[in-house]
């Protein structure tokens, strides 16, 4: 059985998609920690212990696809955490598989309202 998501790492550059995200699962009651770039994210993501880490593809100095990489590469570096990828960068077919290899989910932010992005972490098994 799955543990519940109670933390989570929030890696995301955009402010208004950033702060409307980290509001909502706040109120919601998570606990969220938001990082605005891809070296801190990936450095925060393996300092701290998360359930979830919902991780943007487009980031100022380490792109989200170079992050999922370096925590999911040869060796899952964050085993107890599961990542879901969130975009608006529309990606090749094989570059998406790619991703969604390594990652837990792959959503795409222009479908995901801070209401539905809450019912898919309380879905995750």
């Amino acid at each position: 059985m799955a543990i519940p998501v109670k933390t989570i790492l929030l890696i995301e550059d955009d402010p208004f998609i950033s702060d409307m995200y980290a509001r909502s699962l706040r109120k919601a009651g998570y606990q969220v920690d938001l990082i605005s770039n891809g070296e801190d994210g990936a450095k925060t993501a393996l300092a701290k212990q998360y359930d979830l880490i919902l991780l943007d593809i487009l980031l100022p100095e380490k792109q989200g696809s170079e992050v999922l990489k370096i925590l999911r590469g040869d060796k899952d570096l964050v085993p107890n955490s599961r990542v879901l990828v969130l975009t608006n960068f529309s990606q090749d077919d094989e570059s998406r598989q790619a991703m969604q290899s390594k990652a837990d989910g792959y959503l795409i932010k222009a479908d995901i309202t801070p209401r539905k992005l809450i019912e898919i972490i309380q879905s995750l098994k």
